[in-house]
């Protein structure tokens, strides 16, 4: 009796509780994980499908091949964002002084070497594109329609551009392409990155730098008659500077003699043949699109078709998103980038010319005639400025 009552006290009681089961909160995290998976898993692949969709990445839909890209991509998807996270942010001395002292060719390759910056993924952490050099450049003239062809041209959904002019190439090449970089919009894939600022046109060291940043950047120059120019020109700086001397004493070295002063600015800027020759030394004319600034008032519409052709985009700009002012005497959007209501350059644009002497005008006409009968040879076109 003794014995079996120890070998009981022995065995397991059947009044002993269970083994506890997986505790809760094991199992809770466990299937939070698994949630997190299945949500960022659907997320690429969704993000994945929409970029192959046209008008949402700004290219059309992926053919076979490239569906099969998208799809072994989708895979590695949770991989390039395990890198992204992992990945630390450089700093110390050489995050400071990395971009000043970068190249065109290292930010390239800086560029190159990181994820694909037009993927839905680095998309969603990178803001929507990234920050490039620009592939197009408007280099002139000023007083030529400048900021009249920008602003146009930002209404096409495939350019982005600066609003303000860097005046890298003339003014703050010190600083480094890095520098340069930092100040473009963010674009996406198969948008152009540009900027406008009319002194390079005049600027002699300004081919050779944009030469060094790319050989293949497209170069854009509005041109006007350059007596127009030169009027508009001495009325602009005439609003800032009231007490300036008159057009027709700063015209002339001596008036007697009639020997016209090519040292003012106003005046050498409009001497377009010598200026595009330091150009041609380093890139080729069929890479430099010259825009008509009389034609940009009176047919703005076929003048950026020319432009969107020549940057290689689709013909969305034409007349119907223009009208003409009267007030102002040149057309305006009637649907300005990023609004729905009509835009008009500000009134800084479309001044009243001071009245010039008759006889100045025609002397500074004859003066340009042969330099606009080179201009014309040289770029194939008959601007109609005699």
């Amino acid at each position: 009796m003794g014995q079996r009552l120890i070998r009981c006290l022995d065995a397991p009681s059947a009044l002993q509780p269970p083994p506890p089961p997986l505790l809760p909160v094991r199992r809770k995290l466990l299937l939070l994980c698994i949630m997190l998976f299945l949500w960022l898993y659907m997320f690429y692949s969704c993000a994945g499908s929409c970029a192959s969709v046209p008008g949402l990445a700004g290219r059309p839909a992926a053919g076979a091949g490239e569906a099969a890209a998208t799809a072994g991509a989708r895979g590695e998807g949770l991989q390039v964002l395990s890198k992204l996270l992992r990945r630390a942010p450089s700093g110390g001395a050489q995050g400071l002084a990395g971009p000043a002292a970068a190249s065109p060719s290292e930010l390239r390759e800086e560029q190159s070497a990181a994820p694909d910056p037009t993927s839905p993924i680095s998309s969603f952490f990178n803001g929507s594109g990234t920050k490039k050099l620009p592939q197009a450049i408007i280099i002139g003239v000023k007083k030529g329609g400048t900021r009249a062809l920008l602003e146009f041209l930002r209404v096409h959904p495939d350019i982005r551009a600066v609003g303000a002019e860097p005046h890298f190439f003339d003014r703050n090449y010190e600083r480094g392409f890095a520098w340069y970089r930092d100040l473009m919009p963010r674009t996406l894939d198969g948008q152009i990155t540009m900027e406008k600022t009319p002194s390079y046109f005049v600027t002699k060291e300004a081919p050779a730098r944009i030469s060094a940043m790319s050989k293949g950047t497209k170069l854009i120059v509005v041109v006007r008659d350059p007596v127009t120019r030169a009027i508009s020109d001495y009325t602009q700086t005439l609003s800032k500077k009231p007490d300036i001397p008159t057009f027709e004493s700063l015209t002339f070295k001596n008036r007697t003699t009639g020997l016209i002063d090519t040292s003012w600015s106003a005046i050498q800027i409009g001497i377009y043949a010598k200026h595009l020759e330091n150009w041609l030394l380093y890139f080729p004319i069929g890479q430099i699109l010259f825009v008509s600034g009389e034609r940009l008032i009176s047919d703005p519409a076929g003048e950026l078709g020319r432009v969107q052709d020549f940057l290689g985009l689709k013909r969305i700009i034409t007349d119907k998103h223009f009208y003409f002012n009267k007030t102002k005497g040149f057309p305006c959007l009637k649907k300005a980038e990023g609004s729905s209501k009509p835009h008009c350059l500000g009134k800084t644009k479309g001044r009243t010319h001071p009245n010039i002497d008759r006889e100045v005008v025609q002397r500074l006409r004859e003066f340009y005639r042969p330099f606009n009968m080179k201009f014309y040879q040289m770029t194939g076109h008959d601007f109609g400025w005699d």
